[in-house]
């Protein structure tokens, strides 16, 4: 579950996306398209690309929602806290800054932005999310 604590991710942050999908897809298979689309806010062809791990442009919040689906997780609003806490988290032990953060970063994301979307002050991407979460893991000691 992408919004746990992760103490290690795979060698890219494309492995780390791939892994989410796969258990984002088996989600969307067990409870279905019709039900998915249904239940959350994400639009059915997403909901199809997502089934069918073809990496479609999702928000935290919306990977969150399918997430939410199965009948162990907290609510959407909760997982999307407990990611971006875990993010916190994961710097505190890292010792890293926004700075270290972006200067890591495959993706353009300046300092500023990397700090808005980890406080949620701006909205954040699943893509941008499993970047950020592949630096500061890669980089804990």
């Amino acid at each position: 579950m992408f919004y746990e604590q992760r103490m290690a991710v795979p060698e890219t942050p494309a492995d780390l996306r791939a892994e989410y999908e796969a258990d984002l897809a088996s989600i969307v298979d067990r409870h279905g398209v019709e039900t998915a689309a249904e239940r959350t806010t994400v639009d059915r062809e997403t909901i199809e690309a997502v089934r069918d791990e073809a990496s479609p442009a999702l928000s935290l919040e919306e990977a969150a929602e399918i997430q939410a689906l199965e009948e162990d997780e907290p609510d959407a609003e909760t997982i999307v806290t407990m990611a971006c806490e875990h993010l916190l988290l994961g710097m505190s032990s890292a010792v890293l800054d926004v700075d270290s953060v972006e200067s890591f970063l495959e993706i353009d994301l300046d300092a500023k932005e990397v700090q808005q979307k980890i406080e949620r002050r701006a909205p954040m991407s699943f893509e941008e999310y499993v970047h950020v979460q592949h630096v500061i893991v890669d980089q804990m000691p």
